[in-house]
């Protein structure tokens, strides 16, 4: 036999609150009563009034020397108000789910809001509810009392209305009447105030009843969020059974049953649901097997955790859940803390910090204030799990949060590179960045973030505490920017350096910091070239400056070539007329032979200057490729001419036989 308990089973925090505040006062030596039962388990308010706990009905019946307990439920503004008029001790252990939505109808009310309430109109929370408005309030418990309630009433439905429900009711009824409701009431405010812890124990109850053949449904039977459970349950599950006790439990309940499911109200002590499951593991299995059955499940209860109630419940936190701990003793695997509750405190080191690494011991010192968030409290043994982590995960949230609504850049890092995008942590706190919103274009490499710092907008908040940002929006607002910024002050002659972004056939495109301008190709080299690939490629970082400008069109010619590298420019300082030069003839013409004396300039040898005798053709005294030396007779730096003479290097005069052997000596070369 599978006996499978709900996760979710037993106190809310709320519930947990309430119930702590009261053996707090009572370890304190202090009287205390409670204003009617502190929660609705008869068990454990029968414990309390052992110990001289009293419930009372009206305020005004504490003694002198009690201190009156306001339960999770909470009570009317006007409760609170008398019981301060009349001096009496009062400690408010509402369950800051409720207050929050006493908060919404007061606020809504003081705008002339009528109230709608979706709940038990005789329950002690919808009580207190109705007793912090000012305007009409009226409740509905399904989709057809709403209905008659807005035919009765039409005025509903053309005026302001807020609408919130009790904390424990039904959210599928909850969802179909908020439905029904926008579609007759159009300026209705519908505020969805079902406990998270709520809606997850009837989620889990739903889903345990529909696979298991038997339902046990702990808890006190004027309990509203037990009675929800039991609903829940009974419509999936027709062997479902509520109890408070174990003493309740029936063997022929589980005849021919091979699945057991476990379920717990929100006001059900933990060792009343060990006790149940310790019984039915009696009735099911011999002996031999009990304790192996008792040892699972036990293990499964100590082990369950409010985690993802509180993780989707991390929005709505008080001021209570929110505790400050003076360290008492730091170990390299967990922190004692004093937070003032009566219980002593443990922060493991996964609860500590984001940083898997971090070295408790150097970290944190005896004596240290930690802000800190309750994540669950064990009544019995008075300890207390608390987390830095997550307090530090929701300021960063509200950060998060804050800079959605300003639009402000965040920075942050970015920890892996997944399907669809690259996940970033800022403030501790997970941010996803789609592919298109990761980079300045799309086909960017996403691996190259991976471990970088990144700056990005969050341009979306989901349900579950889920953001979205984007990289690209920050990367194109700095460009408009630096683009404006450019175009404001930009001249002629300015020089940038910049980075080649893509080439054509013509030049190269280099961006100078937001602004592109473009290289002409014959801007890329003093020599003249074929490509600008022959000089530049993409991602080159070059140092130009402007040519040429065009405001209107929003364009920019470059230049690229440094005056010092100007061919000319290192020829007029390296030679003059009468230099002589080592050259090499490049080509030959009917007139003469042009020579290369530097890379970019050429001088011409006419043909009278080739020899000291006639010459018919330079072919006949000269080859492509041969070096010669010649003197420098004439510059023209306007018109880029160099006159070069061999001539004037030979002796004026020659023998007959020395111009034979010259002859001889060029045609054998050639």
């Amino acid at each position: 036999m599978k006996i499978t308990l709900a996760k979710t089973a037993g106190f809310c925090f709320g519930v947990n609150r309430a119930v702590n505040t009261v053996y707090e006062l009572l370890d304190e030596n202090k009287k205390v009563c409670t204003l009617g039962p502190i929660i609705h388990n008869p068990q454990l308010v029968g414990e309390l009034k052992e110990r001289g706990v009293r419930t009372v009905d009206n305020p005004l019946d504490t003694k002198p020397d009690e201190t009156l307990v306001i339960r999770s439920h909470g009570v009317p503004r006007a409760c609170l108000e008398n019981a301060k008029e009349n001096n009496i001790n009062v400690v408010d252990a509402t369950c800051p789910f409720v207050s929050k939505i006493h908060k919404i109808v007061s606020e809504a009310s003081s705008k002339g809001h009528a109230i709608l309430i979706a709940g038990d109109k005789e329950h002690s929370e919808v009580i207190g509810i109705i007793g912090n408005a000012t305007t009409p309030v009226f409740t509905f418990s399904d989709e057809a009392e709403l209905s008659n309630l807005l035919e009765k009433h039409p005025f509903l439905t053309e005026n302001a209305v807020t609408v919130v429900s009790q904390t424990t009711f039904n959210e599928k009824i909850f969802k179909k009447c908020c439905i029904f409701l926008k579609k007759v009431c159009t300026n209705a405010i519908v505020f969805d105030t079902i406990c998270n812890a709520t809606a997850l124990r009837q989620q889990e109850a739903d889903e345990l009843s529909r696979v298991n053949d038997v339902m046990i449904v702990i808890g006190g039977r004027h309990s509203s969020n037990t009675s929800k459970l039991f609903s829940v349950c009974a419509a999936n599950c027709e062997k479902t059974f509520l109890i408070e006790t174990a003493d309740e439990l029936k063997a022929v309940w589980f005849k021919n049953a091979k699945s057991i499911g476990v379920v717990a109200g929100a006001s059900t002590p933990a060792r009343i649901i060990k006790e149940a499951i310790k019984t039915m593991s009696e009735i099911l299995k011999p002996e031999d097997e009990q304790m192996e059955e008792i040892n699972t499940v036990q293990k499964s209860f100590d082990e369950m955790t409010d985690e993802e109630a509180f993780e989707a419940s991390l929005n709505n936190l008080t001021s209570d859940q929110k505790v400050v701990g003076i360290v008492l003793a730091v170990s390299p695997s967990e922190i004692q803390v004093d937070f003032g509750r009566g219980l002593t405190g443990y922060i493991s080191a996964d609860e500590y910090s984001f940083d898997s690494n971090v070295n408790l011991v150097e970290e944190v010192k005896v004596g240290d204030e930690l802000n800190l968030i309750i994540m669950r409290i064990n009544d019995q043994e008075g300890t207390a799990m608390l987390s830095k982590r997550r307090f530090d995960a929701i300021a960063g949230w509200d950060k998060i949060v804050a800079a959605k609504d300003s639009g402000e850049v965040i920075t942050g890092t970015v920890k892996d590179v997944i399907k669809g995008g690259v996940v970033a942590t800022a403030f501790g706190v997970r941010v996803f960045i789609p592919a298109s919103q990761a980079t300045a274009t799309r086909g960017e490499s996403l691996e190259e973030l991976k471990g970088k710092e990144v700056s990005f907008k969050i341009i979306e908040i989901g349900r579950g505490r889920r953001a979205i940002g984007s990289i690209r929006v920050v990367l194109r607002e700095e460009r408009k920017a630096a683009q404006s910024k450019i175009w404001e002050t930009i001249a002629i002659g300015d020089r940038f350096t910049g980075t080649v972004k893509s080439l054509t056939s013509y030049g190269a495109f280099v961006d100078i910091g937001g602004v592109d301008g473009m290289i002409h190709i014959s801007e890329l080299s003093w020599q003249r070239i074929k490509n600008p690939s022959e000089v530049v490629l993409v991602g080159d970082t070059v140092e130009v400056y402007v040519k040429d400008l065009d405001t209107e069109k929003k364009k920019i010619s470059l230049g690229y070539k440094k005056e010092e590298e100007n061919p000319w420019t290192i020829f007029n300082n390296t030679y003059a007329v009468d230099s002589v030069a080592k050259v090499t003839i490049v080509s030959l013409t009917a007139y003469g032979a042009f020579a290369r004396i530097i890379p970019g300039v050429d001088g011409l040898i006419h043909i009278s200057q080739i020899a000291n005798k006639h010459v018919a053709k330079p072919q006949d005294e000269l080859k492509v490729g041969q070096e010669v030396e010649a003197k420098i007779i004439a510059i023209d730096d306007e018109k880029k001419r160099v006159s070069l003479s061999i001539r004037a290097l030979l002796p004026e005069e020659a023998t007959e036989e020395t111009t034979e052997e010259v002859t001889e000596e060029v045609t054998t070369e050639e």
